[in-house]
């Protein structure tokens, strides 16, 4: 089994048998030991965040596999802390897209002068580029389909699949009391080019509250699966 790619909060193996391996760890995004599923680095190591992330990305991902929704998933480990998924390809070196139900973090460091701390968003859809060096810069539908990272329909496709799972966890997040601010997700092409949701829906890549207070990765997977 060979390590192809070493990333902040998971490694990639090739199985060899045209599927790969995800490796969940502990480490997780943020500044000076604080939690930020926004930040583009590691910040702080939480034991057991690596299984915990993956025990929520394995209930998501069967659950909206279950409604007809393209992903890169074929099987998790619980006990190894691993899942086995689909080749895919990138688009580009990466995307991330973020739908946000609240104004925070990175929206308010870039619209701040109209929004207000917290105010509701309509899925707000938001893709930038995965480059730690320009900071994840924001890209527009146009830019995106004028540097070849897409084609327009894709765009499309990524949009209403971005709203269409994102409306799936705050919908289950609401029946445990939790309130979905923005989530991330990846995307990308798997057999035949079809756009698939791939990456993990995990507390690491979400930032989600139980009244005034936000959840942890650990405190989120035990308030939804209740372990």
């Amino acid at each position: 089994m060979k390590r192809v790619y070493q990333g902040k909060t998971k490694d990639v193996y090739d199985l060899e048998n045209g599927y790969f391996q995800l490796l969940f760890k502990d480490d997780a995004t943020g500044k000076d030991g604080v939690f930020d599923p926004g930040s583009n680095q590691v910040g702080l190591t939480i034991e057991g965040a690596g299984r915990a992330g993956l025990k929520l990305t394995k209930h998501f991902f069967e659950k909206i596999r279950e409604k007809g929704i393209p992903t890169h998933y074929v099987e998790a480990d619980l006990e190894k802390a691993t899942m086995t998924v689909k080749p895919a390809e990138s688009f580009g070196e990466g995307l991330e897209v973020i739908c946000r139900y609240r104004a925070v973090g990175s929206f308010m460091r870039r619209y701040g002068m109209y929004a207000e701390e917290g105010q509701s968003l309509d899925a707000f859809v938001e893709i930038t580029l995965k480059d730690d060096e320009r900071g994840d810069p924001p890209i527009t539908k146009e830019a995106l389909e004028m540097l070849g990272l897409l084609k327009e329909e894709e765009y499309e496709e990524l949009v209403d699949l971005t709203k269409r799972i994102g409306h799936i966890v705050k919908e289950e997040l609401q029946q445990h009391g939790i309130e979905l601010y923005d989530i991330k997700f990846e995307f990308g092409r798997i057999e035949d080019g079809q756009v698939a949701l791939i990456d993990e829906i995990s507390g690491g890549n979400m930032r989600a509250f139980k009244g005034d207070k936000q959840l942890s990765p650990l405190e989120l997977e035990k308030e939804v699966l209740g372990e």
